[in-house]
Order: structure tokens, then sequence, then C-alpha cells
């Protein structure tokens, strides 16, 4: 497949699949208030399919590993997947397992919050990447994100060659990834959030260089309106975000994470990769949904040209 004139090397995702039900609101419910929503809508979701067809949409080759259940969400999911153009050939079906589901809430303003159930995603085991390793192995770029088990991260990082491919882990939803052998992740990518959770401390750069001392490569925070933050052992470099009007916020980080997979396995340089990515998570939040809302190759050139 090829993107942008060139040949485009295979990004490996492995991670979550679910349906999203999203409840617009006028704000989000505080503890003990029952809330009159807007409006109801749900979408094909999960971190993990989100990054895939991030970065299936912005012409990448893309396979998708993971897990639904025999439930009709998950015949739904896989129906997602395929017609955007990601290989399911791997995804195994959990009987007796319902898919998994996140329940969002979203403001007018794009704020969000979410309960996640992980259904058939907590079946993603080592066995599972066991079977799965050789062509997990073989990707150019491998997105993890933190919705299966963490057992079977570390897992596959440990079974992983030495070298290649090179590892890209969202590590949302944030939790203790002291577990994890972190040396063998080139990227991560928390958002503020995620890094002050991850790490204990409020101070950027301070939470970066606790997560590159277990071994990271390289931290990529996003910072939402601020846009992203590049930091390594030996530099530190902000990239400003590009001013859209947000209507959801809820793909934005999967949407930067898939553009950021495509740019490197292209061989950009990291600094234009962060930037093609932070332009295709600020059009993922012009739309509402997940997968509806992440672009395509042609939007987020267009607007990277439109800027100069």
């Amino acid at each position: 497949m090829k993107a942008g004139g060139q040949e485009v090397n295979m990004i490996g995702v492995l991670g979550s699949v679910n349906m999203d039900l999203v409840c617009e609101v006028s704000h989000l419910p505080r503890e003990g208030e029952t809330l009159c929503g807007l409006r109801f809508a749900r979408y094909p979701g999960g971190k993990g399919a989100n990054q895939a067809v991030a970065a299936a949409r912005l012409g990448a080759q893309a396979s998708f590993y993971g897990k639904v259940g025999d439930d009709l969400f998950g015949n739904e999911l896989l129906q997602s997947l395929k017609e955007n153009g990601v290989n399911v050939e791997a995804v195994e079906r959990e009987r007796d397992t319902p898919s998994g589901i996140a329940s969002i809430w979203v403001t007018e303003k794009g704020e969000n919050a979410i309960v996640y159930v992980p259904g058939a995603n907590a079946s993603v085991a080592p066995p599972y990447v066991d079977r799965m390793l050789h062509k997990l192995a073989a990707a150019k770029v491998l997105l993890l994100q933190l919705e299966i088990p963490l057992e079977t991260i570390a897992h596959l990082l440990r079974g992983l060659p030495p070298k290649a491919p090179l590892v890209i882990l969202d590590p949302a939803p944030a939790q203790d990834i002291s577990s994890l052998p972190v040396e063998r992740v080139d990227i991560i990518t928390p958002n503020r959030g995620e890094l002050s959770a991850l790490t204990g401390e409020e101070d950027l750069k301070a939470a970066a260089h606790r997560l590159l001392a277990l071994g990271a490569g390289q931290v990529i925070c996003k910072a939402d309106v601020e846009g992203a933050y590049l930091i390594g052992n030996d530099n530190f470099r902000h990239f400003p975000a590009f001013e859209v009007d947000p209507v959801d916020t809820t793909a934005c980080g999967d949407a930067f994470n898939g553009a950021l997979a495509v740019a490197l396995a292209e061989g950009k340089e990291i600094e234009e990769a962060v930037r093609f990515a932070n332009a295709a998570g600020a059009l993922a939040a012009t739309r509402r949904g997940a997968q509806p809302s992440l672009p395509t190759r042609q939007e987020v050139e267009a607007l990277l040209a439109s800027l100069g």
C-alpha cells in the first residue's frame, strides 16, 4: 500500500476493541447526580482498534491483534475494522463472553469521562501473544496500550527481538507499569494526567525523566491545547497545538499515536512525525465518535499545508 507516493511499512497493533456508548451531556455528572442527556450514539472504538484504524486511514498497512466476544457488538466491531482497511485475520472470538464496551460522557465543550468494561479484551492473554509473536515481531512499528492485561504487555515486550519492531506504548488507562520491561519501549506517549499518575510528579520535565529512568527511549507527552512535548535524556521540545473548535476529544490521542506510527514507519524524523501526529489529533477533535473522527491522509496533509 502506498501513501504520499511512498511505500508504507506494516503497523501492528495489539490492544483493545470496544463498542463506545456515547452520551452527550451539558456537563459531566457529579457524584449522586441524575443528569438528562442531550443525545446518544454508539461507535466502534477501543484504543487498540482506534489506533489501527487511524494508521490505515493514513495509508498504512495496519494489522490488529486482539479479541471480540461472540455477540452482535463483536460482529459490528470486526466489520468496522475491515471497512477501514485493517487486517483482522489474527482477531479471535472469545466464546460465552461479551465484547468490550466503553461508556462515554461528552460535554458540549468536548470534555469527556469514560468507564471501560473490558469484556473479551481481558482474555488477550500471554498464550495468545505466543501464537501471534512471529507476526507481531515482523511489524515495522508496534502500537501498544493498557486496555488489555498488563501481564500480556509485559510478556510481549520480553518476547520481542531487542531492536525491532519500534515499540510505541500509550500508557492508558494509567496504572503501575513497574512490572513492565520499559527498556523495550522506544517511545511512551502519556497525556498530562497520565504522566502525573504514572510518576507521582506534577512537573512535566521531572515526570518525563522518571519514565526515562525506567528505560523508555523517549517520552512524548500529549498535552491537549498545549500540543505535545518531546523529551529525551538530552532534549526537550514543545510542539504547539493546531487551533480547532473541539467537538469530541475521545479519539484525539489515538489519532496522534496512529499518525506517529505511520510517520516513523515512513522514515520521517521524530520532530516531523510529532507535528504530523499533532495535526491528526487536532482533526479528530472536530468530529463526534471515536473511529468516525479519525482523519484521512489527505485531510492531515491539507491542514499541514495550510499552515506552511
